[in-house]
């Protein structure tokens, strides 16, 4: 087994279980959508948290991704389990909060994006710098930053996420996080 296997094996089990939390979560959602259209009450999921999961599971692949550009620098020391532990980690948490625990507790699902979006939109901001960095610190991943795409893309991505953490419209927020998800699915399309 190589390092990198022996590392991404532990990346990918936690990575796996945020996309998880995120599908279980939509389930739940539907479940307590389809419970009070049984008993007449209201409850609508909306499209601000599943345009949410949407953009945190195209970033969460993004990353899933970005592991394999790493597989030449993974080595097995202390330092890189604790890294990767706190990175996907913090996946995790992010993941974790896009629905709520309790969906039949709210009457819309967009009150539940407007209380998250800010600290789910931070942590996967402070992983995107973290992995930036770690780029740029190894000398083979930073010639890839010589191309103007990379750094076009990447402010595209950041000023976006950005905007959907202090926009307060509904109607806005639904086109920001269109354009996040518009966004992963060119940049994987080209």
């Amino acid at each position: 087994m190589s390092d990198f296997e022996f590392v991404f094996a532990l990346y990918s089990l936690l990575l796996g279980l945020s996309m998880v939390e995120v599908l279980g979560g939509l389930g739940r959602a539907l479940e307590a959508r389809f419970a009070a259209e049984a008993t007449r009450e209201r409850f609508a999921i909306g499209w601000l948290t599943p345009l949410l999961a949407v953009f945190v599971m195209l970033d969460l692949l993004s990353f899933w991704q970005a592991a394999w550009t790493l597989r030449g620098s993974i080595a097995v020391n202390g330092s890189t389990l604790m890294g990767v532990a706190a990175f996907a980690s913090l996946y995790f948490l992010a993941a974790r909060l896009v629905f709520p625990s309790h969906p039949e507790g709210f009457t819309d699902l967009d009150t539940h994006y407007f209380r998250v979006r800010r600290v789910v939109l931070a942590l996967l901001l402070v992983l995107l710098v973290a992995q930036l960095g770690f780029y740029l610190s190894q000398p083979p991943l930073a010639a890839m930053f010589a191309d103007p795409r990379i750094w076009g893309t990447t402010l595209v991505l950041i000023l976006l996420m950005l905007a959907a953490m202090w926009v307060r419209s509904t109607r806005a927020s639904i086109a920001i996080l269109s354009l996040l998800v518009a966004r992963y699915v060119i940049v994987y399309l080209l």
